[in-house]
């Protein structure tokens, strides 16, 4: 079965309409949710990558790719949205497995709902393409408690998103991934997500970050100890932040979106008290696993997986994402 993972994904490699989803499912670790404001994330995808709500009237509009594997057809969004405005209600999952992103609901850390974000507040490119990417500005944030095929307990997993290493603050806590289900702190593993920001609270990695860490709940870690000056300071404009959650230990890796192959900057055991892991399966976005609210960041894509993903397949997906052309 690797061999035969091997050769379809050497075949990928040359083929410039797989996408990061083509390439993870073709190496055996397929996407369990995949979510972008500005692309599609597979090859074939051709539906809704988000929908808007026009502050004016409360109307809705769901925003599809232009083309099948293509990009966001913000024209359709400027059109409807006009100079009234509108948020992001919903993020679609482009995977089979359906687990959409939606406004998040009240958690133990902030007993309120978080507000969506302003959806045409932050324009960029890619390839050429005009679309937006979900600037969060604090207080905002998304969340399924009800997912389909989420890693649970031990099981791995992978982690990836795209974001910005410039719109980054030291608030708790700028995530995307694995959280509980009931919006309340659990105790150590019960989350996994990918984080990105300059929060040194608990952990820290060179410099003064930004920093790709693992939030495995009461704790973001750029390694298995307080410190780990092997996780270097991203900076670039557009980031690669990936995290990798295996059954005994963990990975972190990162890059510039735009250019480059990702670094490891961690790949070792997990801290003490994190292993075996408690994962639950919720997914959010923007916000801690208890509704924690004030981090700010921007999320363009990403993705979960269901395994452990090789090392070949992420470099693969690291070259997609500069082959997509973010810019402004």
């Amino acid at each position: 079965m690797r061999a035969v993972s091997s050769i379809v994904i050497a075949a990928l490699a040359i083929s410039a309409s797989a996408g990061p989803c083509d390439i993870y499912g073709a190496a055996g670790t397929p996407c369990v949710a995949a979510h972008s404001v500005v692309r599609a994330l597979y090859a074939n995808f051709a539906g809704p990558l988000y929908q808007v709500k026009r502050l004016a009237d409360n109307a809705t509009l769901d925003i599809p790719v232009l083309t099948a594997g293509g990009y966001a057809n913000a024209a359709k969004q400027d059109a409807f949205c006009g100079k009234t405005g509108c948020v992001v209600q919903r993020i679609y999952d482009q995977s089979p497995s359906q687990n959409h992103l939606d406004t998040a609901p009240p958690g133990g850390a902030v007993p309120r709902p978080d507000s969506p974000v302003n959806a045409t507040r932050w324009p960029v490119v890619v390839n050429g393409n005009p679309v937006y990417g979900a600037y969060f500005e604090g207080g905002q944030g998304y969340r399924n408690d009800n997912t389909t095929g989420i890693a649970t307990g031990n099981d791995p997993e992978t982690l990836y998103m795209v974001t910005s290493g410039t719109h980054v603050n030291g608030g708790c806590c700028f995530d995307y991934g694995n959280a509980e289900v009931n919006a309340h702190d659990d105790g150590p593993g019960t989350m996994e997500c990918v984080y990105f920001g300059t929060c040194n609270f608990w952990g820290y990695g060179e410099g003064t970050g930004p920093w790709v860490m693992a939030d495995l709940e009461d704790g973001l870690w750029a390694g298995n100890v307080r410190s780990n000056p092997t996780d270097i300071s991203l900076t670039f404009e557009f980031v690669t932040a990936m995290v990798k959650g295996g059954t005994e230990g963990f990975a972190l890796k990162g890059g510039n979106a735009q250019e480059g192959p990702l670094t490891i900057l961690y790949d070792g055991p997990r801290p003490n008290g994190y292993q075996p892991m408690k994962k639950q399966g919720a997914l959010l976005l923007g916000i801690g696993g208890d509704n924690s609210d004030s981090a700010i960041g921007t999320f363009y894509e990403g993705v979960v997986t269901s395994g452990y993903s090789t090392d070949a397949a992420d470099d693969l997906v690291q070259a997609d994402i500069v082959a997509a052309g973010y810019g402004h």
